[in-house]
């Protein structure tokens, strides 16, 4: 990835230069081993602290939005005359790509609002999976060489190879390039059409319904209520959460159990036609919570009666916002 990350690097200085861009998002190298983390870059001399690798985890169309929302407020007290456009780069894969097509096709801000920096993506190292492979060995120091990690543990120096970590999302992502963008820095990444895709779903859905109710209680006493998946995901900017809202109250913001699990089955349904299957939520889940099983039963749902994935192009709407003489209609009278 030093290719990419040079040419990323010289990228985002002449768009801060030519002004083409206010501020960007992309990652810098964690404070932690073998992690990167979000970061803003509003000066060509902060850009040199651009990564672009295997361990950038989360989905930065998220700040996209948080950006654009802060500054639109921000101009509702200046002038209409005086108000100013604010641009922002942002470093962007497949996944980000769709999340940023979700949010211009429900109107959260212009494309000439945002500029995308586009990034092949063969995948980043699930946190879970390195832990397995290390028999949760504390990590004292680690580097990427090429597509493996060199890792030094309180256990033991190891070296283990990127693809036996992988996220379980992007080892079935139809979506490793980005789908829009301005720019294209580093060559795509090779096509996948993985047929595995749904394996995982069509076995849960073979299960009856209470088998199935009791593996979703008991993950979902795992839930503390951190709401850190809320505020990780890229689609959810709802201004008020209707967890939060009180006229009326749709749902305690204790630890009761049914108040969490009316919790996380309200959101699941907010997420149907736009969850990218980027796997923020579950990266940042402190619990362990399997989102991602019934996030990803939204999606196959979301295919098979629609025909359409979320945010796999500008032209597509999502399912939940067009009509259709052609839908499968039965499963209206027949849930």
């Amino acid at each position: 990835m030093e290719n990419i990350e040079s040419k990323l690097r010289e990228e985002a200085k002449r768009l801060l230069l030519e002004k083409r861009a206010d501020i960007i998002v992309g990652y810098e190298k964690g404070t932690l081993p073998l992690t990167a983390t979000p970061c803003f870059v509003s000066t060509e001399a902060e850009a040199d602290k651009l990564v672009y690798n295997e361990l950038c985890t989360q989905n930065l169309a998220k700040y996209v939005h948080d950006l654009i929302t802060a500054h639109k407020n921000s101009q509702k007290r200046v002038k209409p005359e005086d108000r100013k456009k604010k641009v922002i780069g942002v470093v962007a894969r497949g996944c980000t790509t769709r999340s940023l097509i979700i949010h211009l096709q429900e109107r959260q801000y212009e494309r000439d609002e945002v500029y995308i920096i586009g990034v092949p993506c063969e995948g980043y190292v699930d946190k879970k999976n390195l832990a397995k492979a290390l028999d949760s060995a504390e990590i004292i120091d680690g580097n990427l060489d090429g597509l493996q990690l060199k890792i030094k543990t309180a256990a033991g120096d190891k070296t283990i190879a990127v693809s036996d970590v992988i996220a379980p999302n992007c080892a079935v992502c139809r979506f490793n390039n980005p789908i829009i963008s301005d720019i294209m820095v580093g060559t795509p990444a090779p096509v996948k059409n993985p047929a595995t895709e749904y394996d995982k779903i069509s076995e849960f859905e073979k299960k009856d319904i209470a088998e199935r109710w009791d593996y979703f209680t008991k993950e979902m006493e795992k839930c503390i209520r951190c709401n850190a998946c809320r505020q990780a995901c890229p689609s959810c900017y709802c201004p008020t959460c209707f967890a939060e809202q009180s006229q009326p109250q749709w749902v305690g913001i204790g630890e009761d159990k049914s108040d969490t699990q009316v919790f996380q089955c309200m959101r699941l349904f907010h997420m149907v036609g736009r969850c990218v299957d980027c796997g923020s939520c579950i990266s940042v889940c402190p619990m362990g919570v399997d989102l991602r099983n019934y996030l990803k039963k939204i999606d196959k749902d979301c295919w098979e009666l629609f025909g359409t994935r979320a945010g796999s192009s500008m032209e597509e709407m999502p399912p939940l916002g067009k009509f259709s003489e052609q839908d499968k209609e039965d499963f209206i009278y027949n849930p």
